[in-house]
């Protein structure tokens, strides 16, 4: 069977063919993207063997391995996946009368070893559980509970779209030159503009200061080469732009939530 048309039947239509049941899938990517796509029922989605590119209509997240993205019911999304082998672990969860609002946002979080244990007991399900299958919907169900009390710390992964078009131009730049180690004085003299007003326009288009945009898209690029290019850590904290490595460990510890050795460690622990 063509890899392509079985992945795009279960997330298009089989997912939320019975209104109650929760859906589980888990599958090696092997291809190069999801198009963009929206499902009634809410999704948790891990990931293995790299990252993956997640889109919605207003943000780009990045979910790096050992973590997770809770994506709500009817936000329309396409993933990519960073690379063939990629594997997505994935189960799809009705609206309960139990649900709060940690249900309601799009988030990152890190996965702790209980997490891990709990999402490989998943591996043995394929398609729909049905609330009569008392035994395994009730597994299941509780998954989905525990999420916010093992959730408490969510990750700024994701980085928001500029649409002003001065911002598209600044925000290309530093993704061009993300080894130099850029500060908002001479990005503001290269644009031409006032700083107060640099300020003002990363603050009102993308709801975040300068140094928050740059710093989480200099440690999301440190992600991707850890992962995608096996580079060294040295080498990584080099390339985004760190003369210090204590300094590159600590800020990677802060946005990622492990250091980078750490997560460089633990990153293929479950392939």
């Amino acid at each position: 069977m063509d890899r392509t048309l079985y992945v795009d039947k279960y997330y298009m239509t089989e997912v939320d063919t019975f209104e109650n049941s929760i859906y589980c899938h888990h599958a090696l990517m092997g291809e190069s993207f999801i198009s963009e796509h929206s499902h009634i029922k809410g999704q948790f989605l891990y990931t293995e063997g790299g990252i993956v590119f997640l889109r919605t209509e207003e943000k780009s997240y990045f979910l790096p391995a050992r973590h997770y993205i809770w994506i709500p019911g009817g936000i329309r999304h396409s993933i990519y996946p960073s690379s063939p082998e990629v594997v997505m672990r994935n189960l799809y969860f009705p609206k309960f009368d139990t649900d709060t609002d940690f249900y309601d946002n799009v988030n990152i979080y890190p996965v702790n070893d209980f997490l891990i244990e709990f999402i490989m007991f998943t591996n043995r399900w394929t398609g729909n559980i049905f609330p009569d299958e008392d035994a395994k919907f009730s597994i299941a169900k509780a998954f989905k509970l525990i999420l916010p009390e093992i959730s408490q710390t969510e990750l700024p992964l994701a980085l928001p779209y500029p649409k002003h078009e001065k911002l598209k131009a600044i925000v290309n730049y530093l993704e061009q030159r993300i080894e130099e180690n850029i500060s908002f004085k001479n990005l503001a003299n290269e644009f031409e503009i006032s700083e107060r007003t640099l300020a003002r326009l990363f603050q009102r288009e993308l709801n975040m200061s300068f140094i928050q945009y740059y710093t989480i898209l200099r440690m999301l690029t440190a992600l991707k080469l850890l992962l995608d290019e096996k580079a060294s850590v040295n080498e990584v904290a080099m390339r985004v732009g760190y003369s210090s490595l204590p300094t590159f460990s600590n800020t990677f510890n802060k946005v990622i939530g492990v250091r980078p050795s750490e997560y460089v460690k633990n990153k293929n622990l479950l392939l």
